[in-house]
């Protein structure tokens, strides 16, 4: 984030396009006061070379000059890819068409002549902030990608190890010829990779969700009638458990907990809570509560697990932020769950106790 108290150093630099060494006399000086470094061009050839060999953070181009192409010096700042953003501070003369020229091709501020001190000095600082705060964003964009490609690596080598180690102790025979035993790493083996591809299926949706090309289609949706659907489809995994799943209607009818939402997508956040939940518990309850309160339809998965630290809860809904524990996850789901809600007009967060269990409450408007 951009400092409100960001100064400017000695260590940003400025390039100042003229051909006339009395244009820039009086603003040199001003400017190297201000303790910025100057250097001087006075023909596109020079310029663009001493942009490509050290790129300064700032450009001031005179576009009065005749043998100087302010169109082309901006234009080659702007698309060349191996640059970094370097904004451009056009001075021109009131009647000139090569302002108007100037900012078609990206220029991102202007001054008119005769050029005042104040007014340069606001514009020189306006658009140097503008490049710190730019640098700073893509830092750190950088640094997420890096980190997510680091944890995505380190989640997946996990579960594809060990299914190819399987896989070569079957091929050997190290379980013999006993069908019972295969049967049993074989189920082993599906089990890891469905956790692979649930964590791909996170990670485009998440991928999605963040580059703000997730298409929703939004129609009447029934809470009530998709918690049921998930609470039969997740049952198996709470039996082998000896977890009791269920879900309820709190003082409320299921006409009261309809909303205008994605089913699918719905489907997956209920999914993704009540899959948490039943892989956290490991005995007592998983609930689905259902309620409306003030035109808000809110949704309670409330269980008896093992809990979440308060230090815990609140990264808990950031990108790849898993629990302090041994159990399986990639640090997506929740994740996801946050971003659908936040596409529903919602609200998510969690309450919880270490040893006692956790309640992820969600609100969602009314239909």
């Amino acid at each position: 984030m951009t400092s409100l108290f960001w100064n400017p150093s000695s260590t940003e630099s400025i390039l100042w396009i003229d051909d006339s060494a009395k244009n820039v006399c009086l603003l040199k000086s001003i400017l190297k006061q201000q303790g910025y470094r100057l250097t001087l061009a006075n023909n596109d050839t020079e310029a663009l070379t001493k942009i490509a060999e050290s790129p300064p953070d700032l450009v001031i181009l005179n576009t009065s000059i005749s043998n100087i192409n302010n169109g082309k010096i901006t234009q080659q700042i702007k698309q060349n890819c191996d640059l970094p953003f370097i904004p451009v501070l056009l001075i021109v003369n009131c009647d000139q068409p090569s302002l108007i020229r100037g900012l078609q091709v990206g220029a991102d501020e202007f001054l008119m002549k005769p050029v005042e001190q104040k007014e340069l000095l606001a514009k020189v600082r306006l658009l140097l902030r503008l490049k710190h705060s730019i640098n700073q964003r893509y830092q750190l964009a950088r640094q997420r990608c890096e980190d997510f490609v680091i944890k995505l690596t380190h989640d997946l080598r996990t579960p594809l190890t060990s299914t190819i180690q399987l896989l070569q102790m079957i091929q050997k025979g190290n379980f013999g010829h006993n069908f019972s035993e295969i049967r049993k790493h074989l189920q082993l083996l599906t089990e890891s990779n469905q956790t692979l591809l649930s964590m791909v299926e996170n990670v485009l949706e998440v991928y999605q969700y963040e580059a703000g090309c997730k298409d929703l289609e939004f129609f009447l949706v029934d809470l009530w009638e998709l918690a049921q659907k998930v609470v039969q489809e997740l049952k198996p995994l709470a039996v082998v458990k000896n977890v009791a799943l269920n879900a309820k209607l709190n003082n409320t009818q299921p006409s009261a907990v309809r909303v205008r939402g994605d089913r699918i997508e719905l489907y997956r956040l209920l999914t993704n809570l009540v899959g948490n939940a039943i892989r956290f518990t490991d005995n007592g309850s998983v609930e689905i509560r259902l309620n409306s309160h003030y035109q808000q339809v809110i949704i309670a998965v409330e269980d008896t697990g093992i809990g979440i630290s308060k230090s815990e809860q609140v990264h808990l809904f950031e990108r790849f932020r898993q629990g302090k524990h041994q159990r399986q996850g990639n640090g997506l789901g929740l994740c996801l769950c946050r971003q659908i809600v936040e596409a529903h007009q919602g609200n998510i967060y969690v309450s919880s106790t270490l040893g006692k269990g956790s309640i992820f409450t969600v609100s969602l408007p009314a239909l």
